[in-house]
């Protein structure tokens, strides 16, 4: 399976290529951030298609790059739309990116990148499960960083699980959660009942900075010592 990360646009958030078969045929994409000419680039190299784009949450540097994506004629816009998966808590922030993303969003605004809606925007509740390029992610509603957060737990047969964390989770950090829709006490909640009671094998792919584990953010994160401190005896 290929996990290929490409850091992009103004805060390096990491934009995810998910290929089951390696390069060659269909691929998922989770996060698009407002630089879809690097994205487009490396799906050329690996000779892939994007099928279905995973948006971890609304904001600007997850989803600016979106709408170029799914209308690239390699991809949607030679035929069947590609679909988008976003939590309907964060939809207002792929329908009106600008308005709804700061400074950020002023960016956007000004790069000349497409800001149109994609034209298939599906909800998600927790626990569905989205099916693309013959894989199937489970969807983890984490709210904190946004209403609408998600994490997205990939199991396929013969490799490690992965989790795609967005803003929730990072290598030794948390997501911030004092921009509109966050809450410090759901993110908590969430960690506790969604990402925690994972096996600490599960490699975790944030949407900025490096790659870590379940185990190693258990462990290690100091963010989470009040729940170490629960299982000390």
């Amino acid at each position: 399976m290929l996990v290929d990360s490409i850091p992009l646009w103004l805060v390096e958030t990491n934009a995810w290529i998910v290929a089951p078969a390696g390069p060659g045929g269909e691929c998922v994409l989770v996060d698009a951030p407002p630089d879809p000419a690097a994205i487009l680039a490396r799906l050329a190299h690996h000779q892939l298609r994007v099928v279905a784009i995973l948006a971890t949450h609304g904001h600007v540097d997850h989803v600016g790059g979106i709408p170029t994506v799914v209308r690239d004629p390699s991809h949607g816009g030679a035929g069947e739309a590609i679909p988008v998966h976003l939590h309907d808590g964060d939809r207002h922030m792929i329908l009106h990116p600008v308005q709804t993303g700061g400074a950020l969003g002023q960016a956007l605004g000004e790069s000349g990148l497409d800001v149109r809606p994609p034209e298939l925007i599906h909800g998600l509740d927790d626990g569905q499960r989205v099916s693309g390029a013959s894989m199937t992610f489970t969807a983890l509603h984490t709210p904190g960083h946004t209403k609408g957060s998600t994490c997205f737990l990939l199991e396929v047969e013969g490799e490690a699980p992965v989790l795609f964390s967005g803003d929730h989770l990072f290598r030794g950090a948390i997501g911030r959660t004092d921009l509109p829709g966050g809450s410090m006490a759901e993110l908590m909640a969430s960690m506790e009942d969604k990402i925690l009671p994972l096996p600490d094998h599960v490699r975790v792919y944030p949407g900025h900075g490096a790659v870590t584990t379940i185990g190693r953010e258990r462990l290690r994160n100091p963010f989470l010592a009040r729940f170490r401190e629960r299982l000390s005896p």
